[in-house]
């Protein structure tokens, strides 16, 4: 049976490689696809501590069984979407600049007596280190999907939220442009918006696909996370 490959930042790297097909024996499991990959990919086997796997855009573990047409993705720890119509342009992965007003206004409805914004922003310097610029790569389809997740999951916890979006932007960003923007509203105050603000943006950067790659005058270097999810 054959199954697709999809390496991201750091791994991509490491193999020369994006997107691979490979065919193994009925009843495979991803371990088997793991070993195949190590052998022709030494350098994986030093960072397979720290890689995450997907299985078919969920996250997954090495005895989960793979069948024909299965996609596999491995990536990083996160350091944190083609379709149409209001809902998809609420949680989206885009090329283009992030305008914090623009969020907030997805989220405002007639019932709407409070909206709390985030905005994550790049900045020059990071671990005393002075950043140029920073480069974002995503897992685009499981990406959109994970951001819906963590919409649901702050729901649950704050019913009354009336709305909520996120985006997250990817490509070249300068200093001083938006990276990331969550909103979200509520009838009053208190009926959550801010906890659910909060709670998005630090979900976002546990599961959702998103790596940056910082640029300054020492060189690049991808930044991960320490957030390893269980399948």
């Amino acid at each position: 049976m054959k199954v697709k490959v999809k390496l991201f930042a750091r791994l991509r790297e490491l193999t020369g490689e994006a997107i691979l097909e490979r065919t193994l024996a009925e009843g495979a499991t991803i371990a088997d696809l793991v070993e195949l990959l190590q052998e022709e990919f030494p350098k994986l086997a030093q960072v397979a501590p720290r890689t995450i796997i997907s299985l078919n855009q969920e996250f997954a573990g090495p005895q989960s069984r793979l069948t024909e047409g299965d996609e596999v993705a491995f990536f990083p720890p996160v350091s944190g979407g083609s379709d149409s119509g209001s809902e998809a342009s609420k949680f989206a992965i885009t090329f283009e600049p992030i305008s914090l007003d623009e969020i907030a206004a997805k989220v405002l409805k007639p019932e709407t007596g409070a909206v709390a914004v985030f905005g994550g922003v790049v900045r020059n310097v990071s671990a005393g280190k002075d950043v140029e610029r920073l480069e974002y790569e995503a897992y685009e389809e499981m990406a959109i999907a994970k951001l819906k997740q963590v919409a649901a999951e702050a729901r649950e916890q704050w019913p009354k939220i009336v709305d909520i979006a996120i985006v997250q932007r990817i490509g070249r960003l300068e200093v001083g442009e938006n990276a990331v923007a969550v909103a979200v509203s509520s009838p009053h105050r208190n009926d959550g918006c801010f906890e659910a603000c909060a709670y998005a943006i630090n979900r976002l950067k546990q599961i959702v696909p998103v790596w940056k790659k910082e640029f300054g005058p020492d060189g690049s270097e991808w930044i991960e996370g320490d957030y390893l999810p269980l399948p």
